[in-house]
């Protein structure tokens, strides 16, 4: 008996061994075929999470011309600025100014209610201003702002290349704001003229002018917007909007792509500390090419004329004249007497919608259809009045002197 169990216990472990091999054998091999078919086929194993690919397609080249290509958007803008620079100018004027001064301490309610009028003296003040002009012809005319050399009595130019020259006005335009100087130089360099109505919203911009009078500098933006108007800048606005850095001193400098074509001329920003805050607005090249050639052919810029005053229709207004609240146009409420409207029967209270071959939806939209034209055209208006449809010939006039500074409903 005692020989049995140490017998049976050496059988026993023999046949474990191999049991364990057998066992040990096969899961192996199981787990080699399980590794095998879920790599082959995972599908077996049901439903896995989504798989998420991105893709990234290859950019299609642009022309080469396109302003807006990635393609041929420059690493820099020094080629653009070498281009147009020269032809930017710093403008400096110098003005007499009348003041009234009245004694200290008397220039109050109490006083007046007692004597009246506090006594005064004038007191003459030379005040000097500063701004920005561009060179558009190489015998020396130089296109500004009206309002940087308005009743100036002294100008001077200075050049890139350091030059000053005193300057002549040939002509000025306050319903656009801009004017034309002459300097006594030769040889200039000349700013190119973008393309009329090229520019689009998003493409860059570089502002050329004399901020501050510290000198010429150059600021980089966009084309915020296009054909800003009722900002109560000018008569006819029609203004490009940058968020390229203007400020005092830029006013009637270039505004350029990055080719270095004049896109428009800086003319005011929008502003509560005085400074850049980013929304500025400059004069479209093709308004200012126009008005710069009949300032230099005519010295006063030629414009087609309605002679009428009108207003936007709004619902309520829309109801007085007797037409649908929904109707676009503009009321007549007041007409020139003699003028081009009066002669043709427009009357006081009449809707115009239509002159010639342009929808007329608000008073601005008006008064560029009449000045497009020339003296003498005749155009079709047409409307409603007394809410009926009606339709007239009229001959545009010449746009008078008189009418050119802006008041507010006049066209």
């Amino acid at each position: 008996m005692r020989l049995a169990g140490p017998s049976r216990w050496r059988l026993l472990g023999r046949q474990g061994t191999a049991w364990l091999r057998f066992l040990v054998g096969y899961t192996t091999l199981g787990v080699v075929l399980a590794l095998a078919i879920v790599w082959l086929k995972p599908s077996l194993l049901g439903p896995l999470a989504p798989r998420v690919e991105v893709n990234q397609t290859q950019a299609q080249a642009e022309p080469a011309s396109s302003p807006g290509s990635a393609a041929s958007a420059p690493a820099s803008y020094a080629d653009a600025v070498a281009r147009a620079a020269p032809a930017v100018v710093n403008i400096f004027t110098v003005k007499q100014v009348t003041e009234r001064l009245t004694p200290p301490g008397l220039d109050t309610p109490l006083y007046r209610h007692f004597f009246g009028e506090p006594p005064t003296r004038e007191r003459q003040r030379t005040e000097t201003s500063l701004g920005s002009g561009v060179i558009v012809a190489e015998d020396g005319y130089v296109v500004t702002n009206h309002h940087v050399i308005d009743n100036a009595e002294q100008i001077q130019v200075l050049l890139a290349d350091s030059r000053q020259r005193a300057a002549t006005v040939v002509g000025r335009d306050p319903a656009t704001d801009l004017a034309v100087l002459r300097i006594d130089a030769a040889e200039l360099p000349v700013i190119t003229f973008a393309e009329d109505g090229q520019a689009r919203v998003g493409d860059v911009v570089l502002a050329i002018g004399n901020p501050f009078g510290v000198g010429q500098t150059v600021t980089q933006g966009i084309i915020s917007a296009t054909g800003r108007d009722q900002l109560g800048l000018s008569t006819f606005e029609n203004f490009i909007q940058t968020d390229a850095a203007i400020n005092p001193g830029n006013s009637g400098g270039a505004l350029i792509d990055a080719r270095g074509d004049l896109v428009g001329i800086n003319t005011a920003i929008f502003s509560d500390s005085g400074g850049s805050q980013g929304i500025g607005f400059a004069i479209p090249a093709g308004i200012a090419q126009t008005v710069t050639a009949d300032l230099i052919e005519h010295g006063r810029v030629v414009r087609g004329w309605l002679g009428v005053q009108a207003q936007r229709l709004t619902p309520a207004l829309a109801e007085s004249f007797g037409v649908a609240p929904d109707t676009e146009g503009v009321g007549v409420t007041d007409v020139f007497p003699g003028g081009p409207a009066d002669r043709a029967g427009i009357q006081p209270g009449d809707v115009i919608t239509r002159l010639g071959e342009r929808a007329i939806r608000d008073v601005q939209d008006l008064l560029r259809a009449a000045s497009r034209g020339a003296p003498g055209t005749e155009l079709e208006v047409s409307g409603y009045r007394d809410g009926d449809r009606f339709s007239s010939r009229v001959t545009l006039g010449d746009r008078p002197e008189m009418a050119q500074p802006r008041q507010p409903g006049q066209r």
